[in-house]
């Protein structure tokens, strides 16, 4: 169930992110949207943390929220010591460059009227760094870290490539200002599966390289499986679970932890089509009128009066595996039988 607090938070000298009591709210039709609710979680230095969850959860304006793009309602972003909320102007823009992006549609990040090798300069020229042929063999060594030949695809324009290779170009284009934080927003949903695998792998050897840090956001757990070292669950703006991705995936406490990996598509013809993710009929709650309580509990199986008037806390479930539910699931999961969940008791709006 969707909770607050701390707990989770690794107080290391080694932490290069720190998000502590992010809120970031949007105004609608003169109503509040709460896209993000006193989310908190950081990030080692090298180090891989996924943040999934189901699309519209706050994931990406979590990730967007990070670099100031919407600037947070609340909550503090510390990064390599520094609070990100109380940076403007020039003091923001000096410490950009080391926060890049990774966007979901690839070929929408990318101008289209615009030489591919143009758009991975781009960076470098804004900043005035290197110049004449230092600058192109700087882009060169982009094209060449990421697999594409820079003299045959060079003067190429966006509209000329793939998907998977137009992420690519978004990779070098982020990396070509030499970053310590990448934040990738979905950066492989919009590809093919092969594609995916190749993207990933791409991830993977490019911050072996450079010695990046990832926030890896998606929706997908499958994929966050293979590619996190810490993995955070979020839903309607709160977090539901933290942990190893190992342990999260073979043992997840939360329901709705539970309820994304039985989505999981199996690979096995012989396993039947699992039911409906949500029986009952059920709206999806809304971010602008969330649930009181525990926000998951409108969808809960294990739903009851407490979770309507208490909202639950991050509690210690496990080595480094935290968990905000008032009543956890403390047995294995099969992903081959996995149940949908029943309809929640009426216990209020």
């Amino acid at each position: 169930m969707a909770g607050s607090g701390t707990v989770h938070l690794r107080r290391e000298d080694d932490i290069l992110l720190n998000v502590e009591n992010l809120v970031v709210e949007f105004s609608v039709d003169r109503k509040t949207l709460h896209a993000v609710s006193n989310v908190s979680f950081d990030i080692r230095k090298g180090e891989t943390v996924g943040l999934v969850g189901e699309s519209g959860c706050g994931k990406s304006t979590t990730g967007r929220a990070i670099v100031q793009m919407p600037r947070p309602t609340s909550g503090s972003i510390v990064f390599d010591g520094v609070d990100l909320s109380s940076l403007k102007g020039e003091e923001l823009r000096q410490i950009r460059p080391r926060i890049q992006m990774i966007f979901q549609d690839p070929i929408a990040s990318l101008n289209p009227r615009r030489k591919v090798a143009d758009i991975v300069a781009e960076p470098l020229v804004a900043w005035g760094k290197k110049k004449g042929a230092e600058r192109k063999e700087q882009v060169r060594e982009m094209f060449d870290a990421v697999g594409l030949d820079y003299d045959s695809v060079g003067t190429w324009r966006p509209h000329q490539f793939s998907g998977g290779q137009c992420q690519r170009i978004s990779i070098a284009r982020a990396l070509v200002l030499d970053p310590d934080l990448l934040i990738c927003d979905e950066p492989v949903s919009a590809l093919d599966v092969s594609v995916q695998a190749q993207i990933l792998n791409l991830l993977h050897e490019m911050k072996e390289r450079y010695g990046l840090t990832l926030l890896f956001i998606s929706h997908d757990l499958a994929v966050v499986k293979n590619v996190s070292d810490r993995v955070v669950v979020i839903y309607l703006g709160k977090v539901c679970e933290v942990g190893p991705p190992q342990e999260l995936y073979e043992l997840p406490h939360h329901p709705y932890t539970r309820l994304l990996l039985s989505s999981v598509p199996v690979a096995d013809p012989d396993v039947p089509a699992k039911g409906k993710a949500v029986a009952g009929g059920r709206e999806f709650p809304s971010a602008i009128n969330p649930p009181s309580g525990c926000r998951f509990r409108t969808r809960c199986p294990r739903a009851l009066a407490r979770c309507a008037q208490e909202e639950p806390e991050v509690r210690q479930v496990g080595d480094g595996h935290y968990v905000a539910c008032h009543f956890p699931v403390d047995g294995p999961m099969d992903l081959t039988s996995a149940p949908a969940p029943a309809p929640a008791p009426a216990v209020g709006t």
